[in-house]
């Protein structure tokens, strides 16, 4: 299928295997949920998110304790959550989710990567509309789930759509309706892989491969910063 597509692949299979960047980018998040809400799961929806994403990932128990300890410590790290917003190479569109302890780094770094990518940071807000943000929830097809009738169950919990595949079934809902989702995919007894609140385009665009080639490298260099906790771009 041609050199573009064979690198295309590769760097996806790379992207977010390093376990060196990925608990810690997985512990701060636990640590930001646990700063803001407090340390209990039981009473912190963000928190127990975290956390579920974190056991997805196969973090360990310990880590994921010594992330939440980290948030009531009195030397412990404060971490701001930021978005920056920009335009890579060939146009393609992205939105940068960042918690940094650190905001002056963070800037110059973020920055330093659309520059030597041949593009630029835009001022905030300027691709707000071009994102749609959604609670995206990914559950394990068990055997016997029914589609139909969880689609039905759902619907006042706020699902707004629901795609199924051979293992797994996504649920997608409003940002705002993240919340209550949770709770009502949790009273249902579902097996969830991983929930999340992503930023999906309005307005996908085809990339060619070479064209691809070159995002992919932004894209690469940008997750592999230490306060870049999620990247989001128009690509089809």
């Amino acid at each position: 299928m041609g050199r573009a597509f064979e690198y295309r692949r590769a760097a996806k299979e790379k992207r977010w295997d390093k376990m060196s960047k990925l608990f810690p980018k997985l512990g701060k998040a636990i640590t930001v949920a646990a700063k803001e809400g407090g340390p209990d799961p039981e009473m912190n929806g963000k928190l127990r998110t975290a956390i579920l994403n974190a056991k997805a990932e196969n973090m360990p128990k310990d880590n994921i304790e010594a992330a939440i300890k980290r948030a009531s410590g009195k030397d412990g790290a404060v971490y701001d959550e930021t978005v920056f917003e920009g335009k890579g190479p060939h146009g393609v569109l992205v939105m940068v989710e960042c918690a940094t302890d650190n905001n002056n780094r963070t800037v110059a770094n973020i920055k330093s990567y659309f520059n030597k990518a041949g593009g630029g940071i835009v001022p905030t807000g300027s691709l707000e509309f071009m994102f749609n943000r959604k609670a995206v929830f990914e559950l394990n097809k068990t055997e016997g789930l029914d589609v139909e009738s969880l689609e039905l169950e759902l619907i006042d919990a706020g699902l707004e759509e629901i795609e199924a595949t051979e293992d797994m079934v996504f649920l997608y809902a409003d940002y705002t309706d993240f919340g209550t989702m949770s709770k009502a995919v949790e009273e249902q007894g579902l097996s969830v892989h991983k929930s999340t609140l992503q930023r999906i385009p309005t307005s996908p665009v085809e990339f060619t491969e070479e064209q691809l080639v070159d995002i992919e490298k932004m894209i690469d260099k940008i997750e592999d910063d230490d306060d870049v906790q999620a990247v989001y771009t128009n690509i089809a």
